[in-house]
């Protein structure tokens, strides 16, 4: 699969498997609704980058690469809440946001090759 070549599904795959790990456990698993939720926002990260590094054109990856930022973004919101009821999770607040980084030059550079085709 191509995806497997990419660091950012890597890293953000890595970071849902953290996240199922560790934050199962503790006052976390105490609020299970919010715990449902970032874990699927983490899960649908990666999935939606092996989807797009899947697809046949530029456009159709960059608009799931687009997707999985979207995701991010989803999570990133759910760890504030989180850390704002008092949870911490400072670390995977800042995983988030360098994967949202990688996801950004991921998608200028699939846009800047279907530009030139």
């Amino acid at each position: 699969m191509k995806c497997h070549t990419l660091d950012v599904w890597k890293r953000s795959k890595e970071l849902a498997v953290r996240i199922y790990k560790s934050e199962m456990q503790g006052p976390f698993a105490k609020d299970f609704s919010l715990i449902r939720q970032i874990q699927r926002s983490a899960v649908s990260i990666c999935s939606n980058i092996a989807e797009g590094a899947e697809r046949g054109s530029s456009k159709d990856s960059a608009h799931f690469y687009t997707m999985a930022k979207g995701s991010a973004a989803e999570l990133a919101t759910q760890l504030a809440i989180a850390q704002e009821i008092g949870l911490s999770v400072e670390k995977r607040i800042l995983e988030t946001e360098e994967i949202a980084r990688m996801l950004n030059s991921l998608i200028k550079s699939v846009k800047a090759k279907g530009s030139k085709q």
